[in-house]
């Protein structure tokens, strides 16, 4: 994939003026933080412009193309080397929705999170919180060799079809609230 890796970086170094990395501080197994990279697919926030942090109008249109294809998702296998995440598991949210969990979200802590998942493979974005929340503990409470086998199975299938990349044309995924 290195060929592939080196074309991406060298597009979103040109794109996005020098910065072709996304980096942020994510919660993992047991909460415990570690900085999640991927490749940057969004312009810079303009406040003068940008209403909406989550606004699909910041992504630019090679990023628009590397999300389409989850090609943004390649460098997280860094993360997955370190050990701060695996290939299969709940997708790894915002520091700040912590402290938002009930006691049954907070499971979703338990494993380390995924490149992909259970709810990636059942909607991904067009899935409510809701719906998210339900995916990834059910994941949790009947992980197995075989079902993350049949997960990564599905996962290419749905990359391959390009469901669920946004969910709507006015937002990406809308900013969860809490319960």
């Amino acid at each position: 994939m290195s060929p592939l890796l080196i074309i991406l970086i060298v597009i979103l170094f040109y794109v996005n003026k020098g910065k072709p990395f996304f980096t942020q501080k994510r919660p993992g197994k047991d909460g415990k933080l570690f900085q999640i990279i991927k490749f940057k697919t969004m312009r810079d926030l303009d406040p003068l412009i940008d209403l909406d942090v989550h606004s699909p109008k910041r992504i630019t249109k090679a990023g628009e193309f590397i999300r389409k294809y989850s090609l943004d998702e390649l460098l997280q296998l860094v993360n997955v080397f370190k050990g701060d995440m695996s290939v299969v598991g709940p997708r790894p949210l915002l520091i700040e929705y912590l402290p938002l969990y009930n006691e049954k979200q907070r499971k979703r802590h338990d494993l380390r999170p995924g490149i992909t998942g259970w709810a990636q493979i059942n909607g991904r974005n067009a899935l409510s919180w809701n719906e998210k929340f339900k995916f990834d503990i059910w994941y949790v409470e009947h992980v197995s060799f075989f079902l993350d086998i049949m997960i990564i199975y599905r996962t290419v299938l749905k990359v391959y079809q390009k469901e669920g990349i946004n969910q709507g044309e006015e937002t990406i995924m809308p900013v969860w609230r809490g319960n």
